[in-house]
């Protein structure tokens, strides 16, 4: 078995439909890593049982994700895999967790911390998915690519082109978009997401209207700026962002306006870095996160303010 998946358990719970999530091991406090849009457990492969020493890490895939379908009741749409998290930390986690969140996760993480804020202790933020700005520094193949799913017809056929790929080449263009260097990523994580590309396009051509339903939900949210800062000043819990200084999908003048919105939360900057810091460079993702979990994990336990300082 590859290095990145020694000790991790997977496992599947019913919440209104099955939800896969997998178990890196750890004890005490819950932690819960949310991935992006198009993403899955896999996404944190290289750092999951390193994280386990700060608390119990289990990493879920959200509804049309991963191994998760979507079902009756229960779509792809934000908004409803901001409530399967919550029901998901009420059932896996059993206790207040920290939520961890990757870009769409980030959002989502965001958004339950406000919704229910006594479910959660701690945020770590990572290229959370923020409103864009003003600034013209947009990668063009990003704009492309968006603008394309957003169209109605256009963005079905371009999904379709996408699998019609195949699993490798699938993986590899969205690692492309995503790091600054896409070879530094773990080689059996890139194997793993191979095989879950190819388990997902096996079992009836993968998911692409979830994918649709949960990009364009998510860019809807996203394009209300007052109202999504409304929700950051609601979320009572301490935050860490991490952000990849080279990040193409989540921009650092938009981070840093999450920043400037939340002083009390600390930020990260990993230049050189992607969208991914997790996979494209695990040990300075770690190196940014462990010590901030270690001290929040202080504070909380000391009953102190869960408050923290801009780095």
């Amino acid at each position: 078995m590859p290095i990145a998946r020694e000790g991790m358990k997977s496992h599947t719970v019913d919440l209104g439909g099955p939800v896969h999530y997998v178990d890196f091991g750890g004890s005490g406090r819950p932690i819960v890593l949310v991935h992006g849009l198009g993403g899955s457990h896999l996404n944190w492969l290289p750092v999951g049982r390193r994280l386990a020493a700060h608390g119990h890490v289990v990493a879920l895939d959200l509804a049309g994700h991963g191994r998760t379908p979507s079902a009756p009741g229960r779509t792809a749409h934000v908004d409803d895999n901001r409530r399967l998290l919550g029901r998901f930390i009420e059932t896996v986690a059993k206790a207040p967790a920290v939520l961890m969140g990757n870009s769409m996760g980030g959002f989502l993480s965001m958004a339950e911390a406000a919704a229910e804020p006594d479910k959660v202790t701690a945020l770590v933020l990572v290229g959370p998915a923020v409103p864009n700005t003003k600034v013209l520094s947009w990668h063009p193949a990003v704009v492309a690519l968006f603008a394309g799913y957003a169209l109605p017809g256009l963005g079905g056929a371009l999904m379709r082109w996408r699998y019609a790929r195949g699993p490798e080449k699938l993986v590899r263009d969205t690692l492309r978009l995503c790091c600054v260097d896409a070879s530094l990523v773990p080689p059996d994580a890139v194997l793993a997401h191979v095989e879950l590309a190819r388990e997902r396009l096996g079992n009836g051509g993968g998911r692409g209207r979830e994918f649709l339903e949960a990009q364009r939900s998510l860019m809807a949210a996203l394009i209300r700026p007052r109202r999504f800062y409304r929700m950051v000043a609601r979320v009572r819990a301490p935050a860490l962002i991490v952000q990849g200084g080279r990040d193409r999908l989540v921009r650092v003048a938009a981070a840093r306006v999450l920043a400037r919105a939340r002083p009390d939360w600390r930020f990260e900057m990993l230049e050189g870095v992607g969208h991914v810091p997790q996979l494209e460079a695990p040990e300075r993702f770690l190196a940014a996160v462990e010590p901030w979990l270690r001290g929040t994990e202080a504070l909380l336990s000391r009953g102190a303010p869960s408050r923290t300082s801009e780095g």
